[in-house]
């Protein structure tokens, strides 16, 4: 049953409802059309198939020309066969009476005309469901005809072939016997037990043919024996010479230091640390801790120079029109507008898909990208003077846009003030392959932190990895922090709770969280990092990726969000709220990661990492990067 049929246009404005025309449909329970909007249509994924939420299935389709959207919603159980048929119809005849200027409700215009529509394409999705079922029953009782008789057959004259030859022949042609004898007696008389195929099977193997059962022949240990005279191990001096050519391997030569300009070698040792107990807990004299403002406080100044180009094209756009004059205009309007349809979109879509791609852009995302640029702009009048490409380009460019900027807050410091007012520590929690710079980035953040005048606690959580704490320790003691650590083989959860604890008692602004590296399929890791977000509660979870990955990235973010939903305990999993992008000073123009991991979570990138010292993290440039994209 077809829950409802919405029409709206793209601003918001709702247009017609069908629920009058289906007898006063039940309200829809959690806000399907809404969640589509969201989570679909603004996030360029109007190219996909379908969607679900909950229990109901949406299909959609739009007037690109006139700015409207047609959504269906029915229960996902039922599968209904003429949602597609319903929604063309209702586009072509309520496009006919759309008047962007009316103001009054198209009830009275379009209600009988729904439930026509609606009972005719119920009645074609009948008669073509009947029409596939009357060719299978017939096509099932011809199949089962030939199938009877090909048994008679066979039951009649099922050993009169006769072959000749070696004996390996004969052999194949008396167990092909036994096997048409099982066949004609299995389908004469079902009632019979299975004596009778045990003993067909029995003499097929006892005969060592090829025709039994490949299972039965495998490889036997005894069998082996036997064949090769009871000799266990093949040979029996093979033990011995073993032995003999392992006794007389060369020692490896241990490797010596190298002595320069015949001089004697000195017994230093190659150790440069800062000069501390074997803790790390000295704090030695003075550390340089300020290395200058943060590139998180700066403003971009890398895209002024396309940001003059872009004014230059513009004015020189605006030029070449004035040049064209009355005359262009004029011809314009006699020639009229030609109507974008999805053949002629393809060629640039798919220049388009090949330059993101090269881009560094997932090859999945890329295409669901095209798809849905060809669903904006089909149907859409396209001007005389106009390039496809050129009307391709602009749309993906907005796209874009729409994609790389947040859809919500990403201020921390306000976020962090807040949770201040509230007396608790701000909680960040760094999670990710390994790797991809956790525990650098981190710092990189703690050091713009104190430069806001915030109190940071670094909390040591990777348990696992060898070195995690000192390299944490070293960072803090550079930084000149506090920092919580338990050691090695802890849970990390628990160490994470009592770093939260003791930063509320000590009134610490922030909590920065490392936790260990763990790849996306690694499901005992995921379940301990489930565990430590669902118990603490953390205020942000970011995600730190490469920017080098490719197509790996939406199989992370993917999988990573996966889990965390799948292994978490409360009914409201905690996902990834950001993303922190490492080693963007290393890529020149491939810059497609950030796309694809913003594309496939939703999440914003809150920081871009992009060099080794303290001052090199910034914010993404979404402008910049979009015309990198694109260029």
């Amino acid at each position: 049953m077809l829950e409802e049929l919405l029409i709206f246009t793209r601003g918001g404005l709702i247009l017609w409802s069908s629920c009058r025309a289906l007898g006063g449909a039940a309200l829809l329970k959690g806000s399907p059309i809404d969640a589509l909007i969201r989570s679909c249509l603004l996030e360029e994924r109007s190219g996909d198939a379908g969607f679900t939420q909950d229990a109901y299935a949406l299909k959609w389709t739009f007037n690109n020309d006139l700015g409207l959207v047609f959504v269906a919603v029915y229960q996902r159980m039922l599968h209904l066969l003429y949602v597609d048929d319903l929604l063309a119809a209702v586009r072509r005849d309520f496009s006919q009476i759309y008047n962007p200027n009316r103001i009054s409700s198209y009830d009275d215009l379009f209600t009988d005309k729904f439930r026509q529509l609606h009972l005719e394409a119920e009645a074609r999705a009948e008669a073509m469901k009947k029409t596939r079922q009357q060719p299978t029953a017939l096509s099932s009782s011809a199949s089962g005809g030939a199938a009877s008789k090909k048994l008679g057959s066979n039951a009649r004259g099922g050993g009169g072939k006769k072959n000749s030859g070696s004996g390996k022949d004969d052999s194949d042609g008396d167990s092909g016997k036994e096997q048409n004898g099982y066949t004609a007696n299995g389908a004469n008389g079902a009632h019979e037990n299975g004596s009778h195929a045990r003993a067909a099977a029995v003499v097929v193997n006892n005969a060592g043919k090829e025709n039994g059962d490949p299972n039965d022949g495998a490889f036997d240990v005894n069998t082996l024996r036997k064949k090769t005279g009871g000799k266990k191990g093949g040979g029996g001096g093979k033990k011995i010479d073993v032995k003999k050519v392992a006794k007389t391997e060369p020692k490896k030569a241990v490797k010596q230091m190298r002595v320069w300009d015949d001089k004697p070698p000195k017994n230093e040792k190659l150790d440069f640390t800062d000069p501390a107990d074997e803790r790390g807990d000295e704090v030695i004299e003075k550390v340089l801790t300020n290395q200058g403002d943060s590139m998180m406080d700066k403003d971009e100044d890398l895209s002024s120079d396309s940001e003059d180009e872009e004014e230059e094209e513009e004015q020189n756009a605006e030029a070449g029109q004035k040049k064209k004059g009355w005359f262009s205009s004029m011809f314009k309007s006699i020639a009229g507008n030609s109507v974008l349809e999805k053949s002629d979109l393809q060629p640039a879509l798919k220049a388009l898909k090949d330059r993101l791609m090269t881009k560094n852009v997932a090859e999945e995302i890329a295409e669901k990208l095209c798809e849905s640029v060809a669903a904006s702009l089909e149907g859409k009048k396209l001007g005389s003077f106009t390039r496809i490409s050129s009307t391709v380009q602009t749309a993906m460019e907005e796209a874009l846009l729409r994609i790389l900027t947040p859809r919500r807050s990403i201020d921390i410091l306000r976020d962090v003030q807040a949770a201040k007012e509230r007396g608790k520590p701000y909680v960040v929690v760094f999670v990710g392959v390994n790797g991809v710079g956790k525990s650098t980035n981190l710092a990189k953040v703690a050091y713009w932190l104190l430069q806001h005048n915030l109190s940071v606690m670094m909390a040591a959580c990777d348990t696992f990895r060898s070195g995690a704490v000192e390299q944490l320790r070293t960072h803090a003691r550079r930084l000149q922090i506090p920092i919580f650590e338990k050691g090695y083989e802890k849970d990390p959860a628990v160490v994470a709770k009592e770093a939260i604890q003791e930063a509320t008692r000590n009134k610490s602004d922030v909590v920065l969280v490392d936790t260990a590296g763990r790849m996306q399929d690694n499901e005992p890791l995921m379940r301990a990092l489930s565990k430590l977000i669902n118990l603490n509660k953390p205020d942000l979870v970011l995600f730190v990726g490469e920017a080098l990955v490719g197509n790996d990235a939406v199989d992370q973010l993917n999988k990573f969000n996966q889990k965390l939903a799948d292994l978490s305990t409360v009914p409201t999993a905690r996902l990834i709220d950001g993303i922190l992008l490492t080693k963007f000073d290393t890529i020149d123009d491939k810059v497609g990661a950030a796309l694809s991991m913003v594309y496939i979570s939703g999440s914003p990138v809150m920081f871009v990492g992009c060099g080794q010292s303290y001052t090199d993290l910034k914010k993404l440039n979404v402008k910049s990067i979009v015309k990198t994209l694109l260029k």
